[in-house]
């Protein structure tokens, strides 16, 4: 669990600069931010420690692996924690999930997925969603274009 820790001006620095570029080498974060290599990594682990950092994840295009149709599915779900797991497991095992959200309001979760073409999206919300009978609605919302913000910081981070 994350820890609620004080982040100084450096260590969102180091958080922009990383969110940015996570491949960057300890060296060039630590001249990027202003302090010496050895502060540098005691801060990231530091931050890796509390929770903040959670992970370093590649991003994959899914075009360039053949899966250029997107979407976001909403489902809507009987509402028990008997399902909650079992259904989660079986969304996720999905190979054409990317996400899994599970969320408040109209709709019980939120999947985004990519798939070869509109016919193996059919065939997974038919196949594999619908034939679940804990999933009682999806609704489904084709991703046109992708757009990805500016990097997570906490309410009141200055402006770099």
């Amino acid at each position: 669990m994350p820890q609620n820790i004080d982040l100084d001006p450096v260590d969102l620095r180091i958080l922009r600069v990383l969110q940015n570029d996570a491949r960057i080498t300890n060296r060039d974060l630590a001249a990027e931010v202003g302090v010496a290599p050895s502060t540098c990594l005691d801060r990231v682990n530091r931050l890796r420690a509390a929770g903040v950092i959670e992970g370093y994840r590649l991003r994959v295009s899914p075009e360039a692996l053949g899966l250029p149709v997107q979407a976001f599915l909403t489902l809507r779900t009987q509402h028990s924690r008997e399902v909650l797991e079992p259904l989660t497991e079986h969304i996720l095992s999905q190979p054409e999930t990317r996400a899994l959200y599970n969320i408040a309001g109209a709709a019980d979760f939120l999947v985004l997925v990519a798939c070869a073409d509109v016919g193996a999206l059919q065939r997974l919300i038919v196949d594999e969603l619908t034939a679940r009978p804990e999933i009682h609605q999806i609704q489904t919302m084709l991703v046109f274009q992708e757009w990805e913000g500016g990097p997570l910081l906490p309410p009141g981070a200055p402006a770099d």
